[in-house]
């Protein structure tokens, strides 16, 4: 039996209700602190990598911080990179002892995680990787990412493939059977060959959920972010998981499957341009975009997941925390045109921003600051029932003003006392106008 569209509408339904959510990678990678694929990018070995486990000690490690400052920013759920491609575990794994637990911490970090987010009433996430560049069982001098691709002394290795999907899927049964109810499982990747059955996944998604039927889990079994797998087709695959993962680009429109369907779909972004954490990288996107980038994926019926990289000692920085104290203050204000909200099944979207929509209610967001009156074309004044700000609730009335005489036909709303002069947004980042619709 395939994963029906059914079944992946009704696991994925608080997903669609939450539409944002936080990101964490973490791990031996943050000391270094030159992006979480630094054991390949600079061809080390594991003997070269071990340093980073030997000097692992999150003295300022603290979940309960980031499950705050995630709920305070308005994120409904939250994944931790429970398993990165180093292979390093931050949970206490009774198949390696390449782990958390034999580090100088001496901490199970997943089980303090998953129980600070349900603490503040979070979903809980835990991202795991297929790939694993410390098992002496996985492919190297031929694979595309392994750090010793290419390297002479692996030319010729026979490796157990076998063996590592046994420990691989080992850990993965961990994961789902040790830390109670997961929301959301974050496979991490699929690529050339190393795809769908390769995995034995039909076995590995069978035994997931025979332990958490009700988990949300993305399409990389089966792809990566460069393809969306068999979620959109016809007849999904048992693996081809519940939700497409469009990483570091926003869809140009809403992902519907073969029949026109609209496909649950999550892009995972970063704040700046690494995941892991990198001191030297300063190139942030502005809150402003990030906002906005946030509403133009539930305007197409998209959930945004935003990474942070904590550091080596566990402290989300400065720059990361002011992002989220940006995002704190415009949803506590405008969170009710996000969460529930989706695509407008009225209007396209208009050239001064975008609209979301949550039943007989539309949510105008407005990036640009008109000349006079807004412009909300396509709507009949007679379907309007009532409009406000939704930051304070003030009221929007439909304008009448002479200038718009020329334009009868379009509905026009008043954003300040009088209808043709131009009054400043209240929220140069994006002001919403709730417009409550008649039956």
């Amino acid at each position: 039996m395939t994963n029906s569209y059914e079944k992946i509408m009704k696991r994925t339904e608080w997903f669609r209700e939450d539409r944002f959510g936080m990101f964490i990678h973490w791990g031996l990678y943050a000391i270094p602190g030159r992006g979480e694929w630094v054991k390949t990018t600079e061809r080390m070995t594991n003997e070269e990598y071990s340093q980073y486990f030997d000097a692992f000690n999150p003295v300022d490690y603290d979940p309960k911080a980031w499950a705050k400052a995630a709920k305070a920013a308005g994120m409904k759920y939250v994944v931790l990179t429970a398993k990165h491609h180093d292979g390093f575990c931050l949970f206490d794994s009774q198949y390696t002892d390449y782990k958390s637990t034999n580090t100088q911490s001496g901490r199970d970090l997943v089980r303090e995680y998953v129980d600070a987010i349900r603490a503040e009433g979070l979903k809980v996430g835990l991202y795991f990787t297929l790939i694993d560049w410390y098992h002496q069982d996985y492919p190297k001098y031929n694979d595309l990412h392994h750090p010793m691709r290419g390297n002479e002394a692996y030319k010729d290795e026979v490796i157990d493939f076998d063996n590592y999907l046994n420990y691989m899927h080992n850990q993965v049964e961990e994961l789902v059977t040790n830390y109670g109810k997961l929301d959301i499982l974050w496979f991490d990747f699929s690529y050339e060959q190393m795809t769908g059955e390769k995995w034995r996944a039909e076995e590995l998604m069978a035994m997931v959920r025979q332990h958490q039927p009700d988990v949300v889990i993305d399409n990389r079994l089966e792809t990566s972010g460069e393809a969306f797998g068999s979620i959109v087709s016809d007849q999904p695959s048992n693996y081809s998981g519940d939700f497409f993962s469009p990483e570091q680009l926003l869809p140009p429109e809403g992902i519907t499957n073969s029949k026109g369907q609209p496909i649950p779909w999550e892009l995972c972004i970063t704040m700046n341009n690494n995941w892991g954490y990198n001191p030297r990288d300063k190139d942030y996107k502005s809150s402003k975009t990030l906002i906005r980038k946030l509403v133009e994926c539930v305007s197409k019926n998209g959930n945004m997941l935003l990474n942070v990289g904590p550091d080596a000692k566990g402290v989300i920085n400065e720059e990361s925390m002011a992002i989220l104290s940006d995002f704190s203050r415009w949803m506590n204000k405008n969170s009710e045109s996000i969460y529930g909200c989706g695509k407008s099944s009225l209007l396209p979207k208009p050239e001064w921003g975008y609209y979301t929509q949550k039943g007989n209610t539309l949510y105008a967001h407005i990036f640009d600051q008109p000349i006079g009156p807004l412009a909300v074309a396509g709507l009949k004044k007679d379907q309007i029932r009532r409009a406000s700000m939704l930051h304070d609730g003030s009221e929007v009335k439909v304008a009448d003003a002479w200038t718009t005489k020329a334009f009868d036909s379009v509905t026009y709303l008043e954003l300040g006392g009088v209808s043709h002069f131009t009054y400043p947004l209240p929220d140069a980042v994006n002001t919403v106008i709730k417009i409550e619709l008649n039956d």
